[in-house]
């Protein structure tokens, strides 16, 4: 499948719609973006890095977030043509299932349900799709939109069970007492899942309260609390990484592109959702340019010789040089059984979560846990294990605070001595340089 963004009316004096074009097995479909821009600021010279896309110009100042829209819907599009094949035994959709697909998850659909909480949420979802975060301007993640729908789901059934009328006046501390116990004790869900349909709720409140649908402001109270807990999220070392990486799967090119595509996540410290979907345009040299699909941040990360190698084993037989993704559950399951194969991936350990108010301790082998996540935080954790700076670290993973960032990877107390022993050394070593200077 290939896609092309194309302007309606190329010789306009106005503004005019852009279409993205998408083409596959002989078909064609072509689709508003609902997105318009003047023809003078349209970048159709093939050279030039904004190639179909807005031209990098002051007389233009925003596009840097049309062109970032442009970006999330292409990804949209690749996610929905994969999806389908993923679902379908890998059948090619006709142009008309296509486009009814895409119109499900790019088109804005009007909801005239009354706006209860239940409703607010609904219609939240729905423009969900379409919208920015009012804090960080960026358009909203597929992922958030999924969180929201799971919230909603769940906060649907707790009032149909318990037979309780849920609306913008019954979310007081009451509630949330009791919300928290059912989704602890009955739905046996671990500390950090509750917190997020708790985070969730205060999120829908506040949106809906700024929007003057209620007066309720039990919701800010400091009791009504986001738990959270530390969890041992494992990730993979620079030599288990080597030991992946240098794995023999030619007999296997399905699990072959699918190692290597997550070996460039390990190495590029993006997530599954942009290390699937770079595209020619975002190799610039020797670095890779990309704006994150989730925050819309752009990102410059040289290309590791690891990443390099890869590109050069897929040179000239796609345009990116990196092997074409399957779905994240795919890709998750496929690595769990790439992990089988490689010695170091079966040793065990202990993974300590809270779930239903107690502490449970489970066995795994690193490979049962191995997942398209692992690859970022692999990245984040060898840097700083390296003495890379949590700041610079922080400048391509997205993390806003170095709290946040350090709860983020995963470093033993062993490891942090160890780390804490080199720098001392490495103090040492400097003081003794300045010292032999010194006397010279």
């Amino acid at each position: 499948m290939k896609t092309n963004f194309n302007l309606k009316k190329k010789k306009s004096n106005k503004k005019t719609l852009v279409l993205i074009v998408v083409r596959w097995n002989n078909q064609k479909l072509t689709y508003s973006t609902q997105e318009f821009i003047h023809p003078k600021f349209w970048e159709d010279d093939k050279m030039k890095k904004n190639f179909q896309r807005a031209k990098i110009t002051r007389e233009f100042p925003e596009y840097p977030e049309f062109n970032f829209r442009l970006d999330s819907i292409e990804a949209n599009v690749n996610d929905v043509f994969r999806q389908f094949l993923n679902d379908n035994d890998n059948k090619l959709p006709t142009v008309k299932e296509f486009k009814e697909l895409l119109d499900i998850r790019l088109r804005k659909v009007q909801n005239k349900e009354k706006l209860d909480l239940f409703g607010f949420i609904k219609q939240l979802i729905t423009d969900a799709k379409n919208r920015y975060n009012t804090k960080t301007g960026k358009i909203v993640s597929i992922s958030t939109i999924v969180a929201y729908q799971n919230c909603y789901n769940v906060l649907r059934e707790y009032s149909n069970k318990k037979r309780q009328r849920i609306d913008f006046d019954t979310i007081d501390l009451n509630f949330y007492h009791e919300y928290t116990e059912y989704l602890t004790k009955e739905l046996n869900l671990a500390n950090n899942t509750v917190g997020k349909h708790i985070k969730n709720i205060k999120t829908f409140m506040n949106d809906a309260y700024e929007r003057r649908l209620h007066n309720n402001i039990s919701f800010r109270s400091r009791k009504f609390k986001v738990i959270s807990e530390q969890t041992n999220s494992t990730y993979l070392d620079e030599k288990e990484l080597d030991e992946v990486f240098k794995l023999d799967l030619s007999a296997n090119p399905k699990y072959e592109r699918v190692r290597d595509l997550f070996i460039v996540g390990c190495w590029t410290g993006l997530r599954f959702s942009d290390f699937s979907n770079i595209q020619e345009r975002n190799i610039v040299g020797d670095s890779i340019e990309i704006s994150t699909i989730k925050t819309g941040e752009v990102v410059i990360i040289p290309i590791h010789k690891t990443v390099a190698k890869i590109m050069e084993k897929y040179k000239g037989k796609y345009p990116n040089s990196l092997p074409p993704s399957v779905s994240n559950a795919k890709t998750n399951k496929y690595l769990k059984e790439i992990g089988k194969l490689i010695d170091c991936l079966n040793v065990g350990f202990q993974k300590k979560i809270t779930k239903g108010g107690v502490q449970i301790v489970t066995e795994y082998k690193k490979h049962e846990v191995l997942v398209t996540h692992t690859a970022r935080r692999s990245f984040a954790t060898n840097l700083y294990k390296s003495g890379l700076s949590s700041i610079t670290i922080m400048k391509i993973t997205g993390h806003r605070t170095e709290r946040a960032f350090l709860r983020y990877i995963k470093v033993t107390p062993n490891e942090n001595a160890k780390l804490l022993q080199q720098h001392w050394i490495k103090m040492e070593n400097t003081e003794k340089q300045i010292a032999e200077t010194v006397q010279i």
